[in-house]
């Protein structure tokens, strides 16, 4: 199946899943978010409810995967979570209707297109070893939405995992935040030249063109950085490195921050509005950007966004399933202390 005919089977649902907020503007986004929970739940049967909740306190909670997690021998999937597969079109409303609670048009446009591209993978790869299936995300709730008391939810498959930790109807954290893409340019076909982050790459280039030669010296990471750590509570990055923005020039610095921007306006407005007070709150200028690799597309590269409060990570360095070379995105916004609400 096409990539369009795939996207606009998934937007109609999270069209038509969306028209129930139309009239909740003024709710804030935790409180969407709950409601959007507990109608997805209440949607549910016992079996699948079994399936897709889990205790707050349970570990289940912090063992995220942004990678193909299936059995190599049956080729059954082993994540944890109930499906898009295994619901029924009334269900799958539903829970788009929760994704497009927890993140803005941008990031929602955005996560429904990732899940799109396993149909381009599928193509490429026929009888792969992994199986591809726009289908294979998976829905999981953490304790019981409500108003009062913790509870989290996520949506992960390949290249996808949303993480989000409440209390009540607020919003602690939406960290982790992972959004990956193969193909990341579409290289044929109807989508040709189609870019799911491209704002997120494009910018980081820029950033780094514009650096004078000295700065650039900083700023350049002699190695690739490492490969995001799955599962883990805290980010595996170490100290900061590279050039801090107290040694950039305003222009500079306005680049940094809209590179930022490109990760937070994914989330619904309320919820990057907290995300941007800690960035503020740990200090611009103490924010350090690190860049490895080719500055332009085709090229491997690599960078890492880093404050006292939160870390990005970017990788681009692997080919894609048609032997495009760095054309496959990973990426992550993370607080560096407090993902999952935890201290």
């Amino acid at each position: 199946m096409k990539l369009m005919r795939i996207l606009a089977a998934v937007a109609v649902l999270a069209g038509m899943a969306g028209l129930a907020y139309v009239a909740q503007q003024t709710e804030s986004p935790g409180a969407k978010m709950a409601a959007a929970a507990q109608k997805f739940l209440g949607s549910l049967t016992e079996d699948q409810k079994a399936k897709a909740t889990f205790a707050f306190d349970s570990k289940e909670r912090t063992r995220w995967f942004f990678t193909p997690q299936q059995n190599s021998q049956t080729r059954k999937a082993t994540r944890k979570g109930l499906p898009l597969q295994d619901m029924t079109q009334e269900q799958k409303k539903a829970a788009l209707a929760l994704v497009a609670a927890g993140t803005s048009a941008t990031g929602n446009k955005q996560a429904l297109t990732i899940m799109s591209l396993e149909a381009i993978l599928r193509d490429q790869e026929k009888k792969g070893a992994m199986v591809r299936n726009p289908e294979w995300y998976f829905f999981t709730i953490f304790g019981t939405p409500s108003k009062t008391g913790k509870w989290g939810w996520r949506v992960e498959g390949h290249h996808l995992s949303l993480n989000f930790t409440m209390e009540g109807n607020q919003v602690l954290t939406a960290t982790p935040s992972f959004y990956g893409a193969n193909p990341a340019e579409i290289k044929f076909g109807p989508d040709k030249g189609k870019r799911v982050l491209a704002e997120a790459e494009d910018l980081a280039f820029q950033l780094f063109k514009a650096l004078d030669a000295d700065q650039k010296k900083i700023a350049y990471h002699d190695k690739q950085f490492a490969e995001i750590k799955e599962a883990t509570v805290t980010p595996v990055v170490g100290d900061p490195v590279g050039l801090p923005a107290a040694k950039m020039t305003q222009e500079q610095r306005d680049i940094l921050l809209k590179l930022l921007q490109a990760y937070t306006r994914r989330m619904p407005e309320q919820v990057a509005a907290d995300e941007w007070k800690h960035v503020k709150q740990g200090g611009i200028d103490r924010i350090h950007f690190a860049f490895n690799g080719g500055p332009e597309l085709g090229k491997k590269h690599t960078y890492r966004v880093q404050g006292p409060t939160f870390v990005v990570e970017f990788l681009n360095e692997q080919g894609d399933s048609g032997g495009n070379p760095a054309n496959h995105i990973h990426s992550v916004w993370r607080r560096t202390k407090g993902d999952f609400g935890i201290n």
